[in-house]
This record gives C-alpha cells, structure tokens and sequence, in this order.
C-alpha cells in the first residue's frame, strides 16, 4: 500500500500548506510546470518524487524530468505528462502514449482545472490536480492524495487553499 501525493503546476510554490496536506504521502508526482530543478530538489528532499517537466520549466529541468514518465506502482500501470488533457479531449501525443502503455491512471497538468474523470473509452482513472502554485489564473490552490493498494485505487482526497490575492 502506498499514500501518494498528486500536484502540478506549483510554479516555483512548494509551501507550509501544501507541506502540512503532503506530510503523510509516502511519494509525491509532479505533473510538471515545477518552476525550478531547485524547487525539484526541495520537494525530492521533502518526499521522494516522481515527476515529468511543464511548458514553462527550463532547460536544466528539463534534462533531469522527461515529458511523460510511465511507470507501475504497485500494481496500477502510470502514466503522467505536464500537457496531456482529459477524457475524449486529449493532447495527440498523450493520446497515442495512452493506446501504447494502456494505464489503469493517467495524470496531466496544465489547465489549473481539478478535474477527476473515469475514461470507459481507455478503461483509466485521467487525474489533474488542478494548480498547487501562487501563479496562474486560477483562483484557488489544489493538490490530490490517495492510496494505491495492490490494483485498487482509492480514498482520494482533495487540498484546497486560497491563493494570496
């Protein structure tokens, strides 16, 4: 059983609030637009991270996060990427990564949009923790928990804190 933090779009925030709903995960993914391989680097020495790189991380990031990691955690098939959509919406390249890898939990960033869908289409759980960031037109923070157990997915639970006006 593993306590997995979901979040993405921090733009370079990686603060107290989402320390304090992040402290019992056992693993955070970043679904990209970190802000910084410095920024990586303290989530990583907070909780070991998994994470893809965003439009907006440079060079260096880059080099260190891929576009898309596909990966297994326990027994549920995971694909993440920064710029991948949601169910019947999908950005082309995500799309034809979902029809090779077929994974049970696709997650993207991006839109700053919560957005939790069930695709009966590619039979997976698509995920977007909305924006965990201070910067972007969204109007409220959010990051996701959940556990994975064995090929179960479940008790997930949704942050959410204001941003600073």
């Amino acid at each position: 059983m593993k306590r997995i933090g979901i979040i993405s779009d921090t733009h370079g925030t990686f603060d107290g609030k989402l320390r304090e709903f992040l402290r019992d995960v056992d693993e955070i993914w970043h679904a990209g637009d970190i802000g910084s391989l410095g920024l990586a680097d303290e989530i990583a020495a907070f909780k070991p991270l998994r994470a893809v790189s965003g439009n907006i991380d440079g060079g260096l990031t880059r080099r260190v996060y891929p576009d898309f990691a596909e990966f297994r955690c326990e027994e549920v098939g995971v694909l993440m990427t920064h710029i991948g959509g949601y169910p019947r919406r999908y950005d082309p390249r995500a799309l034809e990564r979902i029809r090779t890898v077929r994974p049970q939990l696709f997650i993207a960033g991006h839109s700053h949009i919560l957005k939790v869908m069930f695709d009966p289409a590619h039979n997976l759980l698509a995920v977007n923790p909305g924006a965990a960031g201070e910067f972007g037109f969204h109007r409220v923070r959010t990051a996701i928990r959940l556990v994975i157990d064995g090929a179960d997915m479940r008790d997930m639970e949704v942050g959410e804190w204001p941003r600073r006006p």
